[in-house]
């Protein structure tokens, strides 16, 4: 799968790409990420990619002219499977069901916004607005990062267990994973309470080290969550 991601900022992703499982994925061929400097398409000796906006009002706005261009050239082939993103405040709230949606594509344009954002005449070249939660980021990098990374676990052949994808939280609706435990099985630790120091244990749940493994398949459903 491919990952082309518009940006002023192309370096930003290197260190978060270049580590773990989508430094791994990347060498097993299973995705590609090029991130693209969208200065790379303006005319002027500044590579101006912004400008103040009609009307007038605080911040800057990004160029359409440089957005077309980019686009343009980046899917210039005709792919049914793919689908252009633009990272918005006013988008569709990503979720773990659309991540799975989109899993299933060739390809994805990441389209990350800056300054006070993006003409709107982009979204007459856009598939998609994506918002990651309500609140606002001074750019869309770190919304790429995230699709990126959510959509790279899904794929076939990245995660080591294929059921890590399919009883992790949010893998259906409103649902959170069961609790997890590892060694070791009792956690003795000190703690001062009304001036006397006490000593503490937490036991991992009896029935995680019985063996017994319906009863702890059992357990584990009981034990997930739903999201109210």
């Amino acid at each position: 799968m491919k990952f082309n991601i518009i940006t002023i900022f192309p370096e930003i992703f290197n260190s978060y790409f270049n580590e773990s499982i989508i430094k791994r994925a990347q060498e097993k061929k299973i995705i590609k990420i090029k991130a693209h400097d969208l200065r790379k398409w303006t005319k002027d000796k500044h590579k101006t990619v912004d400008d103040t906006p009609y009307g007038g009002g605080a911040g800057m706005v990004l160029k359409i002219d440089p957005l077309f261009k980019a686009i343009k050239e980046i899917a210039k082939k005709e792919n049914k499977k793919r689908k252009i993103i633009l990272f918005s405040a006013k988008g569709k709230k990503w979720n773990q069901q659309l991540a799975q949606k989109y899993s299933k594509l060739d390809e994805l344009v990441l389209i990350c916004g800056r300054y006070e954002g993006v003409d709107e005449r982009i979204l007459h070249f856009i598939d998609k607005e994506i918002s990651i939660g309500d609140y606002v980021l001074t750019g869309g990098e770190i919304g790429a990062m995230t699709v990126v990374d959510s959509v790279t676990r899904l794929l076939p052949g990245v995660l080591g267990n294929k059921e890590s994808a399919e009883d992790e939280s949010h893998s259906k609706p409103g649902v959170l994973e069961y609790p997890q435990y590892t060694k070791p099985a009792v956690f003795e630790y000190v703690k001062k309470e009304r001036g006397k120091t006490i000593k503490k244990r937490l036991k991992v749940p009896d029935i995680l080290l019985s063996g017994d493994h319906k009863k702890i398949k059992e357990w584990r459903e009981k034990s997930k969550k739903e999201i109210k």
